[in-house]
């Protein structure tokens, strides 16, 4: 089990802040891989998976008031569906320029930048890793990604990595004994 102890100062200190946790999907929530898959009306249905660590992770973040959205440049019902049961309050896609919609949340939430996270995997996520207050990415994403980061997850992209950065959030806010506590764990 990590501990809170086994993150830096410097770490614990920005993701204290956090009440809002923002990510890229398709390699972070997802693993990047894509299927296309026949649909009754005789064309193509994409779908992506998920992992159901992250989910859980989704559904503390929820119980424990910090809020969570989507940035994605690929549009899909699939991501829809995904941000609908993790009762996530922002969802953008089909845009790879995504720092305007930062902006744009900034707004909306009245949060300072420094009071959100940013999950992303590759390039198109560097503009908004460098304006957040804690920027996070998979182990398995690209190089310019991986050097904006804070915080490299354990966990490769669809396998995990929400969870890490959950986890890393719930234990600087002094909340993770909490979410122990829901399942008898002391």
């Amino acid at each position: 089990m990590s501990h809170a102890s086994e993150y830096s100062p410097e770490l614990l200190e920005r993701a204290a802040r956090i009440k809002l946790l923002l990510m890229d999907c398709d390699g972070v929530l997802s693993n990047g891989h894509i299927y296309f898959l026949p649909a009754p009306d005789g064309g193509l249905f994409e779908t992506k998976t998920f992992d159901s660590q992250d989910g859980i992770a989704l559904q503390w973040a929820h119980r424990t008031g910090i809020a969570t959205g989507i940035i994605s440049g690929r549009t899909s019902p699939a991501v829809e569906e995904r941000a609908r049961s993790a009762k996530m309050r922002y969802l953008y896609q089909g845009d790879t320029r995504k720092l305007p919609l930062l902006e744009e949340i900034l707004d909306d939430s009245g949060l300072p930048a420094a009071e959100v996270a940013y999950i992303g995997d590759d390039i198109t996520d560097v503009p908004i890793m460098r304006r957040v207050g804690l920027a996070a990415a998979p182990s398995n994403s690209r190089a310019e990604t991986l050097a904006a980061a804070n915080y490299v997850t354990p966990s490769p992209g669809g396998s995990g990595c929400v969870r890490d950065v959950m986890e890393l959030l719930l234990k600087a806010q002094n909340r993770w004994s909490e979410i122990l506590a829901l399942y008898g764990i002391e």
